[in-house]
C-alpha cells in the first residue's frame, strides 16, 4: 500500500509540476463556462421562453433553468475531456522510458496500472468540482432552486462520470507512445464528445435513428443524469407560477433530463447503473491488456 500510494503522490506531483498541461487544464474550464454563458446562454433562454409561449414565467425562472442546463453541460464535457489531459503523465513515462524502470523494480504492471488511474481521478475530480463550484456559484446568482439532494446527487453524477472518464481515457492512452498521439486524442474528443453525449444539444431533437445510437454511449446516461439534478428543481417550480404538469413534462424530456431508448424511459436507477459498469468495466479491460502485454514482455 505504502508503495502504491508513493507512486500515486508521485504522478499526480509530475502532472502539477508540469505547468503547460497544469494552467490549461485549470483553466479551461472557467473558460468554456464562460463561453458557454457568452453564445449559448440566449440561445437556451430562447428555446426556454419558446416552450413556454403564452404563460407568464419570470425571467428568473427562465434564468435558472438556463444556467441549470449550462453547467451541467460543462461538468459532463469535462469529467472526459480532462481525464485525457491528466493521463499525459502514463504516456510520458512510456515514451522516456521511466514506465519500464518502474517494472524493473518491485511494482507489478498492475499496481502501477492502478496508480495512475487513481491519480488520473484525483486531477480530473480537483478540476471538476472546481468547475462546479464556479457553476453553482453562477446558478446561485442567476437563482437557486436545487434542494440538498439534488446537490448530493450532482456531486455522485460528478464523481461517476469521472470515474467514467478515467477508466476510458486511461484504456486508450495506455496504449499510446508518444506525446503527440495523446494531443491527437485529446483534440479529437474535446471536438466531438460533447456532441455525443448530448452536451451541446439535446438529443430530444434529433432523429429517432441517431437518438438511439448516441444513447449506446455510456457517457450520454451520466450527462442526462446532471441535467436532472441541475435543472429539475427549476423546472418543478414552473408549476408556482401556472405551467401545466404535461408542459412541464414536455420539458424535462426536451431538455434530456428524462431519456428514452428505443421509445422506451430509462428509469434514473438504470442510468445510474449504466455509467458505474461502463467505468468498473473499461478499468477491468484496462488491467486486462496490461497484464497481457507484462506477459508478452
Amino acid at each position: 500500500m505504502r508503495r502504491f500510494l508513493a507512486l500515486v503522490r508521485r504522478n499526480c506531483r509530475v502532472y502539477f509540476k508540469d505547468k503547460g498541461v497544469f494552467w490549461p487544464s485549470l483553466i479551461s474550464p472557467l473558460i468554456l463556462l464562460f463561453l458557454f454563458i457568452a453564445f449559448l446562454g440566449n440561445v437556451y433562454r430562447d428555446s426556454i421562453r419558446g416552450v413556454v409561449e403564452g404563460f407568464e414565467v419570470s425571467d428568473a425562472l427562465v434564468e435558472s433553468i438556463a444556467s441549470g442546463w449550462l453547467v451541467s453541460s460543462l461538468l459532463s464535457v469535462c469529467a472526459v475531456t480532462i481525464a485525457f489531459t491528466a493521463s499525459t503523465v502514463m504516456v510520458q513515462d512510456r515514451a522516456t522510458g521511466a514506465r519500464d524502470d518502474f517494472l524493473v523494480s518491485p511494482v507489478s504492471e498492475n499496481l502501477l496500472l492502478l496508480s495512475y488511474f487513481v491519480s488520473v481521478f484525483l486531477v480530473t475530480a480537483a478540476m471538476c468540482f472546481l468547475a462546479l463550484g464556479a457553476g453553482f456559484i453562477y446558478m446561485a446568482v442567476a437563482g437557486w432552486h436545487m434542494s440538498a439532494a439534488d446537490v448530493f446527487l450532482t456531486v455522485a453524477d460528478t464523481l461517476l462520470l469521472i470515474l467514467f472518464g478515467t477508466a476510458l481515457s486511461s484504456l486508450v492512452c495506455g496504449r499510446l507512445k508518444s506525446q503527440g498521439a495523446v494531443t491527437a486524442i485529446e483534440a479529437i474528443v474535446s471536438a466531438a464528445y460533447g456532441f455525443l453525449c448530448g452536451a451541446y444539444m439535446p438529443l430530444f431533437g434529433l432523429t429517432s435513428w441517431l437518438k438511439n445510437l448516441l444513447m449506446l454511449l455510456p457517457g450520454t446516461y451520466g450527462t442526462g443524469l446532471l441535467h436532472l439534478h441541475l435543472m429539475g428543481g427549476a423546472i418543478s417550480a414552473m408549476g408556482e407560477e401556472g405551467i401545466p404538469p404535461a408542459l412541464m413534462e414536455g420539458m424535462r424530456r426536451g431538455f434530456d433530463c428524462e431519456l428514452e431508448f428505443f421509445s422506451s424511459d430509462v428509469p434514473v436507477w438504470a442510468s445510474y447503473l449504466v455509467l458505474a459498469a461502463a467505468g468498473g468495466l473499461l478499468l477491468c479491460v484496462c488491467l486486462a491488456f496490461g497484464l497481457k502485454r507484462r506477459r508478452k514482455e
